[in-house]
C-alpha cells in the first residue's frame, strides 16, 4: 500500500527527520515536501534526502501569501500524489497517533472500514514549561494536553483527513478534501471519523463555513487522535513567531494563539509508544549520507536564530509574556470571570 504524505515547511529544519522518520514507521511510503523562502538548512537537507530517495521535494509555487492551498493544488498533478492509494496532508508539527492493532495507518484504515476518507481530530499539546529547545523527538518532550473532547470551550475541533485514491475529488484543502459538486448523494464518499463512526452529515457535505473543517471529537478518538505540537519549546515558538505570518511591526504582541494551545490540564503519554522505534529510524537516516550533518546545522541555525531575536526588546518582552501568561485559554478564563469562579490576583 502506498501512501503519500504532503505538507508544506518553513525553516522547519530541526523537526524534519522526526516526523519522516515517525510517518515511516506507522506506513507513509512517500513524501512530498514544498518549501519556501528558509535560511535554516531545511531546503538542503530536503534536497539531500531526496538524492538519497526518501522525499520528493519542490519549491512552493505560490507567489502571493496562500502557500499552502497553491502547494495542494499543485499536488493533485504529481505522480508521487496520483499515484498513491493514500493521500495525507498534514503540517510537520502534527502526528497521527494510532491507538489500534500495530499502530500504523494499516490498522486504522482496517479498523474504520476501509472508508474513503479519514479525519482525525487535532488534540493540542501544551508548553509544558519547557523554555530551552532540545534537539531529540518532539513527542517525548511534551505529553500534556488539554481535554481531548473540550477546546476553548468548543465540542468541535479541528481535523486532517487521510484519503483514498478513489475519493470523488473536487480538490484537496489542507483539513479535509472537496468533493465534486454535482456528485450525486448516493455516490458521496464514505468518510468516518477516527472511531470509524460516519462524519457528520453537515461536516461531510460542507453545510455550514463555520464547521467545515471541524466536527465534534467526543467519542471521535477511539482509533486514532491527531497530536498536534504547535508550541513546542518556548525557544522554537519565538522562533516561530518569527518565521509566521503575523506581521507583528507596529502593535503589541498578542499572546491569544499561545494560551489557546498551553492548556496542560491532561497528560497523555500513549504516542511515547513509537518512541524506539521512531529513535531507531531517526539514526538510520542519520548515517546515510551528509543527513547528520545538515541536521546539525538546521540545529544550529535555529539556536542562532533564536540568539539574534533575543537581542531584540519586543522579544525578551515576548519571552516573558509568555512566561507569565495564564495558563487557562482567554475563552475558558472569561466565562469563570462571569460566573464568579474566577480567583483575581491580589
Amino acid at each position: 500500500m502506498k501512501i503519500t504524505a504532503v505538507t508544506c515547511v518553513k525553516n522547519e529544519g530541526p523537526f524534519l527527520l522526526e516526523w519522516i522518520a515517525f510517518h515511516q514507521c506507522i506506513g507513509v511510503t512517500d513524501f512530498l515536501f514544498y518549501s519556501n523562502d528558509c535560511d535554516d538548512g531545511t531546503d538542503a537537507l530536503l534536497d539531500a534526502l531526496a538524492e538519497l530517495g526518501h522525499v520528493t521535494h519542490l519549491p512552493n509555487p505560490a507567489e502571493g501569501r496562500n502557500y499552502q492551498m497553491e502547494a495542494l493544488k499543485d499536488a493533485k498533478k504529481q505522480a508521487v500524489v496520483q499515484d498513491a492509494d493514500w493521500v495525507w496532508i498534514a503540517d510537520v508539527d502534527e502526528f497521527p497517533n494510532i491507538h489500534v492493532g500495530d499502530h500504523s495507518f494499516a490498522a486504522l484504515i482496517d479498523a474504520c472500514g476501509n472508508p474513503q476518507t479519514i479525519s482525525l481530530n487535532f488534540q493540542f499539546f501544551a508548553n509544558n514549561d519547557i523554555e530551552a529547545f532540545e534537539d531529540r523527538p518532539v513527542i517525548s518532550q511534551f505529553s500534556r494536553s488539554h481535554n481531548p473532547d473540550l477546546w476553548c470551550g468548543e465540542a468541535a475541533i479541528e481535523v486532517k483527513s487521510l484519503v483514498r485514491q478513489d475519493f470523488p475529488l473536487h480538490y484537496y484543502g489542507a483539513h479535509r478534501p472537496f468533493f465534486k459538486p454535482k456528485v450525486k448523494k448516493k455516490n458521496r464518499p464514505s468518510w468516518t471519523d477516527g472511531s470509524g463512526r460516519d462524519v457528520p452529515h453537515r461536516f461531510l457535505v460542507a453545510a455550514n463555513p463555520r464547521r467545515i473543517r471541524r466536527f465534534p471529537a467526543a467519542g471521535a478518538r477511539n482509533f486514532a487522535t491527531l497530536n498536534h505540537y504547535a508550541l513546542r519549546s518556548l525557544d522554537s515558538y519565538l522562533v516561530k513567531n518569527d518565521r509566521g505570518d503575523v506581521n507583528r511591526e507596529n502593535r503589541t504582541f498578542d499572546d491569544t494563539y499561545w494560551r489557546e494551545r498551553n492548556d496542560p490540564a491532561w497528560e497523555d503519554t500513549s504516542i511515547q509508544r513509537y518512541l524506539p522505534a521512531v529513535t531507531a529510524q531517526i539514526s538510520a537516516l542519520k548515517a546515510q549520507g551528509d543527513i547528520a550533518a545538515l541536521h546539525d546545522a538546521c540545529v544550529a541555525s535555529h539556536m542562532a536564530r533564536r540568539d539574534a531575536l533575543l537581542k531584540q526588546e519586543s522579544y525578551r518582552e515576548m519571552r516573558e509574556q509568555l512566561r507569565n501568561a495564564s495558563k487557562l485559554p482567554p475563552q475558558e478564563e472569561e466565562m469563570l470571570r462571569k460566573l464568579g469562579l474566577l480567583e483575581e490576583p491580589a
